[in-house]
């Protein structure tokens, strides 16, 4: 089995960068065609151990245009086919769901979810496009991990978040423990021991996910939001069951004693990370950490 390779295939936080309707000062400098910035779509990995079966994790909207810009994801052999064997669904948002619907030419592949992801896409009509005699979907328990195509195995398991922004109901607020809600953990199998992880829609750190300190890890990618309120909105990143970079609990601190390659991503359009050596991004940098960008490819 080769070594595992991550591709990530879009960066941005819900609505991209810059967000369509956004003239925040972030996204003014894209619009503007700042150099300092890069354009980003919703944010999606690609993982492969053999370079033959490639796993998503998560479905952006744009998973069109970022198969496209992915040549290890084209079509290789005959009339129809497909390099992507399985999708990892670690939640129910709309940028971790919609690309699902790019998928529907009836190309076999397996989705995997929790019981209650599968539950809100079988609720929802259009993702019946999936035909299930060619897409198989699996429940996935909690903690218990799972094969996958090209020898990799993977797990789910909960941090605090929070339900997706269309199934809440009324004005609820954040309780002071965040419902959990799934991530996942994907690893190459026990031929080479390699693993990598992923987190994102998050709002704190669980001494479970503290434990999971394997030591053949070696990059672990977390949501890059900062938790504040401005003109764009009400809600902080908080509010939105994530967690921040900043603060005494934000994920600078929190897990900047991990001792592994950290890479920021899902990142807020708004968020002056996104630029190239402002002070924000350099604080991050200094701390060790990483921004993550569209087409971007690790290999452990």
């Amino acid at each position: 089995m080769g070594r595992l390779t991550a591709i990530v295939l879009g960066s941005a936080a819900g609505g991209g960068y810059p967000q369509w309707n956004c003239r925040c000062p972030v996204c003014c400098l894209a619009w503007q065609g700042d150099t300092r910035v890069s354009f980003r779509t919703q944010a999606s990995l690609a993982v492969s151990a053999d370079g033959e079966h490639w796993v998503l994790l998560n479905a952006a909207p744009e998973l069109r245009t970022q198969i496209a810009a992915t040549p290890a994801l084209h079509p290789r052999t005959g009339l129809r086919d497909s390099p992507l064997a399985a999708v990892i669904l670690t939640g129910g948002e709309i940028d971790q769901t919609a690309g699902l619907l790019n998928l529907r030419e009836r190309q076999p592949f397996t989705l995997h979810a929790t019981a209650d992801t599968l539950r809100a896409l079988a609720d929802n009509p259009m993702f019946a496009v999936l035909a299930p005699d060619v897409v198989v979907r699996r429940a996935v328990p909690i903690g218990e991990p799972f094969a996958l195509p090209g020898d990799l195995t993977a797990e789910l398991f909960l941090v605090p978040g929070k339900v997706p922004l269309y199934l809440e109901r009324g004005t609820p607020r954040p309780p002071p423990r965040p419902a959990p809600m799934s991530a996942s953990r994907s690893r190459a199998g026990c031929a080479s021991g390699l693993r990598a992880r992923r987190r994102r829609g998050h709002a704190g750190i669980e001494g479970a996910f503290r434990r999971r300190r394997y030591p053949a890890v070696r990059r672990h990618a977390v949501h890059g939001r900062r938790d504040d309120r401005d003109r764009t909105g009400q809600k902080t990143g908080r509010r939105m069951g994530h967690m921040p970079i900043d603060g005494d609990d934000g994920s600078l601190a929190m897990l900047g004693d991990l001792g592994k390659r950290s890479i920021y991503i899902h990142i807020n359009n708004t968020n002056p990370i996104l630029v190239d050596g402002s002070p924000e991004r350099r604080r991050v940098e200094a701390a060790g950490w990483e921004v993550a960008a569209d087409g971007q490819q690790f290999t452990l």
